[in-house]
């Protein structure tokens, strides 16, 4: 059976707390307001939602283990972008075995992760 796409949610105890940051600082394009949930598209077929961890399927855990990755080729210009909206966790770019990266926090506390592949072999793999 075919995949079409995935929606990856986080739960925060009031999402009109990250909206700003994830609209205005990270530039995430709204695709639906249901009200308990904001739903986003990062790339063409990739979407991450918001929704309130009072009323959604789950609660908002107070630290998460969940890690948000968004692959994107300019990432000295990410990191210049959320250094300079004073991001929590921020730290420098990394080259790691596969990928150039680097890490910060959302207002209440979810790490996310900005990477691009330097390997062409790796990269080719998500193409």
């Amino acid at each position: 059976m075919a995949k079409d796409y995935g929606i990856t949610f986080f739960y925060y105890p009031d999402i009109h707390a990250v909206t700003e940051f994830y609209e205005t600082v990270l530039g995430f394009e709204l695709v639906l307001d249901q009200g308990l949930a904001r739903i986003y598209r990062i790339a063409p077929n990739s979407y991450f939602g918001i929704v309130d961890g009072n009323r959604g399927h789950l609660r908002h855990q107070e630290k998460s283990a969940v890690l948000l990755t968004i692959v994107a080729q300019d990432v000295e210009g990410w990191h210049e972008k959320v250094s300079a909206a004073g991001v929590a966790g921020l730290t420098e770019i990394r080259r790691g075995n596969y990928c150039d990266h680097f890490f910060f926090e959302d207002p209440a506390g979810y790490a996310l992760e900005i990477q691009r592949f330097h390997n062409p072999d790796v990269a080719k793999l998500f193409a």
